[in-house]
């Protein structure tokens, strides 16, 4: 061990008439470990909570949409389907009708978003089909009264605003021409409800209604087209280069893929600056600490001034007084983040395996805090630590280090 450790450590080890001092390094380490676990528990909680968004939307929207420009129809799609199932990581494809109309029931109407799904295919892209909890996702034609109706499937929140609360009642779907004028009059199809989903965004299930994809081609006049096309990947990750594959398949112009980030990228944006700014806000705690650390380095350089001053008379050179104070804010600082990390650590993974802080479910969809730890969250906080807490030490060291011997010893 070098001496300039052997010393940082004794100094950190205050004696008793000195206990006043320990008592104020005691104070930074705590700082440090209370700004340290408070900034990864956040940051942990960030990450629950974009993983839940995302997870949701991804499971709503899919990882890719093919569509063309200017949102043209896509003709012969289902060649184009058994292209993109040849580009490498795809598990999943299913051709898509959206479309804005007004849907009437027997008490009230409100505005849609209409998605129309491939019965056969659509469970490859999205968890709609699972999503039910209330009837079954059947969107064929259906015996009503002696005759066929169609099949819808609506969003939880958009069934309570029409009063439906379960399968069984009749709706009307109003289609508005494309080109509206006086002479024009919408197509009216009847639909009878068949289950309603919950996908666990609100923004969706109080918009979406879900019928199927033939139907869908007859109500808004668009014989063998699909508005998009819509992909699942084994791994989401990966959508940003399998977009560029995709685009390279069908020839590029008139077709366009857009990845999960690309059609929620100022939500995912947001989110990660809003989680970062946070970060910047809680190091402050640690600052505060550092602050703390500044001060007990100062009280033990006034305490230990003769006891330096015969170590540089003895030989000792500049730097390595320096280093023993670096040492000292050094040892405050891994001491804080290691006893920091750990407790973060202990608290995320009790509210993982038992989740002790819970939430409104019928305000937050979920009914606990969601955490999800990241190395890299922790590796960056520890430096932020570790870097305040070194740089805490660098003016009470450069103060000891250019102490007089001759006055130091002199110094009672």
């Amino acid at each position: 061990m070098k001496f300039e450790t052997f010393i940082a450590l004794r100094y950190f080890r205050a004696k008793k008439r000195t206990g006043f001092i320990s008592i104020i390094t005691m104070v930074s380490v705590i700082g440090v470990v209370i700004g340290v676990a408070a900034l990864d528990i956040v940051l942990s909680a960030f990450n629950g909570f974009e993983s839940e968004v995302r997870d949701r939307l991804i499971s709503a929207d899919a990882h890719i949409q093919v569509r063309k420009f200017y949102h043209y129809g896509i003709e012969d799609y289902p060649a184009l389907i058994d292209s993109i199932r040849t580009v490498p990581h795809v598990v999943g494809v299913s051709p898509v009708i959206t479309k804005e109309s007004v849907l009437r029931s027997k008490e009230n109407n409100q505005p849609v978003v209409v998605r129309a799904m491939d019965p056969a295919s659509a469970a490859e892209v999205s968890v709609v089909p699972q999503s039910i909890y209330s009837g079954k996702f059947d969107l064929g034609m259906q015996d009503v009264e002696g005759r066929k109706v169609p099949g819808i499937v609506l969003g939880r929140y958009l069934a309570e605003s029409l009063f439906i609360f379960e399968e069984g009642d009749i709706v009307t779907l109003w289609a508005l021409p494309r080109q509206a004028s006086l002479m024009s009059a919408p197509k009216v199809q009847q639909f009878v409800v068949t289950g309603i989903s919950e996908i666990g965004f609100y923004e969706y299930d109080k918009v979406l209604a879900y019928i199927a994809l033939e139907q869908a081609q007859k109500l808004f006049k668009l014989p063998g087209e699909v508005t998009r096309i819509e992909v699942k990947l084994d791994d989401y990750t990966r959508a940003d280069r399998v977009a560029l594959q995709i685009q390279d398949k069908l020839g590029g112009y008139p077709f366009v893929a857009k990845t999960w980030f690309e059609q929620n990228k100022s939500l995912y944006s947001w989110m990660t600056y809003e989680k970062w700014l946070f970060a910047l806000i809680l190091s402050l705690i640690i600052m505060v600490a550092a602050f703390n650390i500044v001060s007990s380095l100062i009280m033990i350089l006034m305490e230990k001034t003769r006891e330096i001053g015969i170590l540089k008379s003895m030989g000792a050179p500049s730097r390595s007084i320096m280093r023993i104070f670096l040492l000292e804010g050094l040892l405050i600082g891994v001491i804080g983040v290691v006893v920091g990390s750990s407790l973060a650590f202990l608290v995320c993974y009790v509210q993982q395996t038992f989740g002790l802080v819970s939430l409104p479910p019928d305000v937050y969809i979920i009914d606990q805090l969601p955490i999800e730890m990241h190395y890299l969250d922790f590796v960056v906080v520890g430096l932020i630590g570790m870097v305040l807490c070194l740089s805490a030490a660098v003016y009470p060291a450069y103060k000891a280090s250019r102490l007089n011997p001759v006055e130091s010893i002199r110094y009672e």
